[in-house]
């Protein structure tokens, strides 16, 4: 296995991690991050549950033998669309965070959007190498 392909397989795994951790964080601590985060304990819930499913197929990704170039662009694009709802639920006035909550969702996204652009960089190198089907 190249080292391109093993490092791509690597940020899929670390994406996965990051979900459950605020997937579970989000879920689980909702109520409790609610009132200091300035964002409803159900929006927090329904983001945590959402990111549980995703973090699974990026396992499920990351393991496959041949890494399929389209799983891996929509996993690209699922990332972007959460950096994307994020700075629109800031920008649209939907919600009415803390400057704690403001941290929060700006540092979550800037973590999606860090892996994204490895996700995009590991692709586009294996690519062209044949690894990536």
């Amino acid at each position: 296995m190249s080292n391109s392909l093993a490092l791509l397989r690597k940020v899929l795994l670390l994406d996965a991690v990051t979900c459950v951790a605020a997937g579970l964080l989000m879920l689980v601590g909702g109520e409790a991050l609610s009132e200091p985060l300035g964002l409803s304990a159900r929006l927090l819930q329904i983001a945590g549950v959402s990111l549980l499913p995703f973090a699974a197929y990026l396992v499920y990704v990351a393991r496959r033998a041949v890494l399929p170039r389209s799983q891996v662009w929509i996993i690209v694009a699922a990332n972007a669309l959460w950096v994307l709802d994020s700075a629109l639920i800031l920008a649209t006035g939907w919600v009415q965070p803390t400057l704690l909550g403001y941290a929060f969702v700006i540092g979550q996204a800037l973590a999606v959007l860090v892996l994204a652009q490895l996700e995009v960089r590991g692709v586009r190198r294996l690519s062209g190498h044949g690894v990536v089907a």
